[in-house]
């Protein structure tokens, strides 16, 4: 069985709870969920603010973990509003290129923090994805 390594970074908020911003298992990154907090701890903003620095937080993540954005096959997007749907689309499409990442969309009843999305992912390590961004 492939070794289990915790990731860490300080470029992304670190865990409020007992669980580790990601684990790297063999070939796969598997991420946290990440809210829309800042560099001061706090969460600020509409939903395009929160969802740009939830994958701003992701990225940072990603990086650490050997990944990248273009490497992602797999998101969960939790909403505490469905109606912000398209507005978390529209951000989340300027960080994912064709082939775009496979991905399931909640609406919850309350998010830590009160934050209004938090997106977690599934990545590969070690691999060329050919995107460009």
């Amino acid at each position: 069985m492939p070794e289990k390594k915790q990731i860490h970074t300080d470029k992304a908020p670190a865990a409020i709870g007992p669980y580790s911003q990601a684990i790297n298992v063999g070939p796969f990154l598997y991420t946290s969920g990440q809210l829309g907090i800042d560099g001061t701890g706090e969460i600020t903003g509409d939903v395009k603010q929160q969802t740009k620095q939830a994958l701003e937080n992701l990225k940072a993540i990603l990086e650490e973990g050997g990944s990248s954005m273009c490497k992602v096959i797999k998101t969960t997007v939790f909403l505490a509003d469905m109606n912000d749907f398209a507005a978390v689309n529209e951000v989340y499409a300027s960080y994912f290129c064709e082939p775009y990442p496979a991905r399931s969309a909640y609406q919850v009843a309350k998010l830590p923090k009160g934050g209004l999305v938090e997106i977690e992912a599934v990545a590969l390590v070690k691999h060329d994805c050919g995107c460009k961004k």
